[in-house]
């Protein structure tokens, strides 16, 4: 299974997706709370694949998506986003993000989106 990095401001969310991933199998190899920690945290982690939330303190997650892809041009990355957030999906596709998920999550469309990304 996957080695997942989970980045979200919000603790509860961080939660309950490390939970959904984890029931599926999938190993929570780090997470962070804004886009900063998960660019500095990225390259000594090495995960497959990476869960980030749109909207954070510090550093957003389209602009976080474009650092880990300057770093990892092959970085796997799954967009974690509200509802009302169209265009900054847009953009975080754009930026090199490879799907994106909308919350409140729905355990099924994760876990549907992750194995996507990773081609399984």
């Amino acid at each position: 299974m996957a080695k997942v990095m989970v980045v979200d401001d919000a603790a509860f969310m961080r939660m309950m997706l490390k939970t959904m991933l984890s029931e599926e199998g999938h190993e929570i190899v780090g997470e962070a709370s804004n886009g900063l920690e998960a660019v500095n945290a990225y390259m000594s982690i090495r995960p497959d694949v990476v869960t980030m939330d749109i909207t954070m303190p510090e550093m957003d997650g389209v602009t976080a998506v474009r650092e880990i892809r300057k770093l990892d041009p092959q970085a796997k990355i799954i967009m974690c986003s509200a509802m009302g957030q169209k265009a900054m999906v847009v953009e975080a596709i754009t930026a090199g993000a490879k799907d994106f998920v909308v919350k409140p999550f729905q355990k099924d469309r994760v876990v549907e989106s992750l194995n996507n990304v990773l081609g399984l």
